[in-house]
Formats: structure tokens, C-alpha cells, sequence
């Protein structure tokens, strides 16, 4: 993998359709000297993606300066779990402009995977492009703060 990553420590999980990517991907951050927590599953037994996507969101919800992969099938079960905590911009991509272009522009802290819809090349340019590009800022910081004014309301019950 590249090894020119501007994240240094991840969190990562799966359900059982995403396992075998999420080992992959493991495997070659852990070469690449990338510190990983892996959240689960320990196989490919079938499990709930919610329950992972839930470990996930949580420690990255709580944890300001983690980041985090995760997968299932498809990625849209995983997306819909994650996106519902707050301080989590997790977005779902399915090739390399999508995964520079969510760092760029949105911050996106948690990478979204299809496990049964990305092959594991592409998964492996996708992680790397999403672990090398930086936030840009300016105007973009101006729209994640309005997305997180939508937050904090909704939490108070203001909307």
C-alpha cells in the first residue's frame, strides 16, 4: 500500500459479508506501520452489521482524533448506522475520486465500504487515497459547521 498516509491510527469492523475485505485491508495498514484497533468480527460467521457499526461509530463519536473503516455487503446498512452519531461523517465510496473528494471537501472521518461491491484492489486504492488526503478547509469548514449547527439542534430538540 502507499506509504505516504496522513493517518497514523485507525478503527475498523465489519459484518461477515465485509470480513474477508476488512482482513485485507488490516493486513496491509498493519504493514504499512498503520495502528489498527479492529472492532470485529474475529470470522466470517454471520453477524448484525448494526451491532459493528455501532462499536465503530461509538469510539469515533467519542474519540475526536480516531478515524475509521468499516464495511458490510453493500455499505448503505453500514452508512445508515454510522451517520446517525454525532461528529461522524462516514461516507460510503465505490472508487478513488469519491474517497479524495469526501477528505477534501467533507472531512469524512469514517470510510464506508461494500464488501460484495468493491473488489479488493480497488478497496486498497480507496483506503490509501482516503488515508493520504488532507481536509482542504476554508469554504468547506463553513458548511461542516452548518452541518454540525443541524446536529446540535437536533439534539436539543430545536428541529
Amino acid at each position: 500500500m502507499n506509504r505516504d498516509l496522513k493517518i497514523s491510527k485507525i478503527v475498523i469492523a465489519s459484518d461477515h459479508a465485509g470480513f474477508e475485505l476488512k482482513e485485507s485491508i488490516t493486513e496491509c495498514l498493519r504493514g504499512d506501520g498503520i495502528s489498527i484497533e479492529d472492532l470485529g468480527p474475529s470470522n466470517s460467521d454471520r453477524v448484525d452489521y448494526p451491532d459493528y457499526g455501532i462499536k465503530l461509530a461509538k469510539a469515533v463519536s467519542d474519540d475526536e482524533s480516531l478515524n475509521g473503516i468499516v464495511i458490510c455487503g453493500t455499505g448503505i446498512g453500514m452508512s445508515i448506522v454510522v451517520n446517525r452519531f454525532p461528529k461522524v461523517r462516514g461516507t460510503l465510496c465505490s472508487d478513488v475520486y469519491t474517497a479524495k473528494l469526501c477528505r477534501q471537501h467533507n472531512d469524512s472521518n469514517v470510510l464506508i465500504l461494500g464488501g460484495r461491491v468493491v473488489g479488493s484492489g480497488l478497496a486498497h486504492e480507496i483506503v490509501n487515497t482516503w488515508l493520504a488526503t488532507p481536509f482542504e478547509g476554508g469554504r468547506h469548514s463553513e458548511r461542516l459547521k452548518k452541518i454540525d449547527e443541524i446536529e446540535n439542534m437536533l439534539i436539543k430538540g430545536e428541529l
